[in-house]
């Protein structure tokens, strides 16, 4: 079979049906998977800002409580910073031994807040005040440029940060962006507690979702661009992993779901559910690399981060700075054998927030990756321009 007719079939096959044909030798021994979490997660709720009397002013109904000996409080990192508590048994325990990392106030300078001009702008990685080219996304350019590069998009269709001079497969997930519990299931479940105390709970508790579904689901599902959701990285990443360790050495996912502007909930709800599944995915994709974890990476990013106050529907609106997270089996650790807050960082504080309403973009995403390459593939000066032009790379060593 030609290259061009294999890649054409990799396009339309269903993702289990040739996994098993493409085992072979992997091309080259450093693996980065980078994870896109489309419809700009509130990166507030994630890495919790635990020192800041003025998180709980703005969150009156969805802060994270600082760390405490409840099962819903924040699981401390560090003196400043704490994680969501629904990340305890998946991204935490990598954390305390070194293999997770965090990087606040991170982000693109694009200022739009929308949601598909901020994604391009982040995939394209070009600089804002030049010509883009829609045919040269910096992952595709990343490819040309790392000996042996054999890149992967677990996506329908190929994304934009991987189009460009090199010819990249790509499969489809998004059969598996479905609801945990269907309208049919829901009709179930309410039936069975029929005349117990239970039952007006139950139906509230239906309801409440199908009333937020309603409220966000026609600008979620043009957010997420067709990503599959955080249940379907879930259900997944063991295959991703597979095929990561065996053949692929670049990788992309998208993950959709996080436009969180109604009834986004706080230690437990709707993000917190999506959270409790990424890092499930995230922890199943690391212990099914194997051996192969020492020497992969797997970045976490978001187009944007969300305002800082919640919004009169208990949400959050469309915001600035993110925190994108860095987990591989090869990271520096502190000197206490933990993962690290890394970056400039600046104490939250209603002075500080951009705007006066968001997280300031201090570790520009550009930059920050191409210090992250410079040292995973050890590109040199001229590698790096070809990869994010004009860009010094800011390198936090992380690896």
């Amino acid at each position: 079979m030609k290259r061009r007719h294999l890649l054409g079939s990799l396009a339309v096959l269903p993702f289990g049906t040739y996994a098993g044909e493409l085992m072979a030798a992997p091309a080259a021994r450093s693996r980065l998977l980078l994870v896109f979490l489309r419809g700009a997660y509130d990166a507030a709720s994630l890495l919790v800002p635990t020192s800041s009397p003025f998180y709980l002013e703005a969150r009156p109904d969805i802060a994270i409580r600082r760390p405490g000996p409840e099962s819903d409080t924040a699981l401390p990192l560090d003196a400043d910073w704490g994680l969501h508590p629904a990340l305890r048994a998946s991204v935490y325990p990598m954390f305390q031994k070194g293999e997770a990392s965090f990087i606040p106030f991170a982000g693109t300078e694009d200022l739009s807040r929308s949601h598909f001009e901020s994604q391009d702008s982040l995939e394209l990685g070009q600089p804002l005040q030049a010509r883009r080219n829609f045919r040269s996304g910096f992952l595709n350019r990343l490819a040309t440029v790392v000996q042996g590069a054999q890149p992967m998009a677990f996506t329908d269709r190929l994304p934009l940060v991987l189009q460009g001079q090199v010819e990249v497969p790509n499969t489809s997930l998004a059969s598996l962006a479905k609801p945990a519990v269907d309208a049919r299931q829901a009709a179930i479940i309410s039936a069975m507690y029929q005349g117990t105390p239970l039952a007006a709970p139950v139906a509230s508790g239906f309801a409440l979702r199908d009333e937020v579904n309603r409220e966000i689901g026609a600008e979620m599902l043009a957010a997420s661009r067709g990503a599959i959701s955080a249940r379907g990285f879930e259900l997944e990443a063991q295959r991703i992993a597979r095929l990561m360790r065996e053949r692929f050495n670049l990788g992309f996912v998208d993950v959709g779901g996080w436009d969180t502007h109604v009834n986004q909930g706080g230690a437990s709800g709707y993000l917190a559910s999506r959270l409790d599944q990424l890092g499930r995915g995230l922890a199943a994709f690391a212990e099914a690399m194997g051996p192969a974890w020492r020497d992969t990476t797997v970045v976490v990013v978001s187009e944007f981060g969300r305002t800082f106050r919640q919004n009169g529907n208990r949400g959050t609106d469309h915001g600035h700075g993110s925190v994108y997270w860095v987990l591989g089996g090869g990271l520096r650790s502190n000197g206490d054998g933990a993962g690290r807050i890394a970056g400039e960082q600046v104490r939250v504080e209603a002075a500080t927030l951009f705007q006066q309403r968001d997280y300031p973009v201090l570790n520009e995403c550009r930059a920050v990756l191409a210090g992250l390459f410079q040292r995973q593939f050890g590109l040199n000066p001229g590698q790096l321009q070809q990869v994010f032009d004009g860009v010094a790379p800011r390198d936090l060593q992380l690896i």
